[in-house]
């Protein structure tokens, strides 16, 4: 089990901006450039979302997500729509690794579902301001690196510490029982 940190993700923001611009670029010589950003920016997704679940400490589900985030990707390039829905589900794939490996409750989906939100409309700004693909692929990230911060167990936290009390109170009455009837025999 890793422990992810602000500055783990602040690297990983500065290593998927160069792999992002030099995938770009190479890839813009031998396609469309809207096919080569699209290409882009799927792969980056997808590393990403194996960064997420090879740090997570909870291991179920993991092939029926893949499946699903896999079938979508399938759809979305078959149906092709245009770039900003394109990059809204990219998003929203992310966003659903974490809920379901990194938060436990409502609220905590809801403010991390908030931080993509942000991290995309820092990604346009940026893009918009700079032309940079690198700056903008730089704020995505770093600002998805600020999930770390949202307060609340992650869904294998609290089943480990719901189970860990129960097991105590069980060994617990055991150990009753085995001094009552120590104590009746004597």
């Amino acid at each position: 089990m890793k422990t992810l940190s602000f500055w783990q993700g602040a690297l990983l923001a500065f290593t998927a901006s160069m792999l992002g611009s030099i995938g770009y670029f190479a890839l813009a010589g031998l396609f469309v450039s809207d096919c080569g950003i699209r290409l882009v920016i799927s792969g980056l997704a997808y590393a990403y979302g194996w960064y997420l679940l090879s740090s997570s400490p909870q291991r179920t589900g993991r092939i029926t997500l893949m499946l699903l985030c896999n079938g979508g990707l399938v759809i979305i390039w078959q149906y092709y729509p245009s770039l900003i829905w394109f990059v809204i589900w990219h998003v929203l794939a992310i966003w659903l690794i974490r809920s379901l490996y990194y938060h436990a409750g409502l609220m905590a989906w809801l403010a991390d579902l908030g931080l993509s939100l942000l991290a995309l409309a820092a990604a346009f700004w940026a893009l918009h301001h700079t032309g940079s693909l690198f700056l903008s692929i730089w704020c995505f990230f770093l600002a998805q690196a600020l999930f770390v911060l949202i307060p609340g167990q992650s869904p294998l936290k609290h089943a480990a510490s719901s189970d860990s009390a129960a097991d105590f109170k069980r060994a617990y009455h055991t150990a009753e029982a085995a001094v009552r009837k120590l104590s009746s025999q004597a």
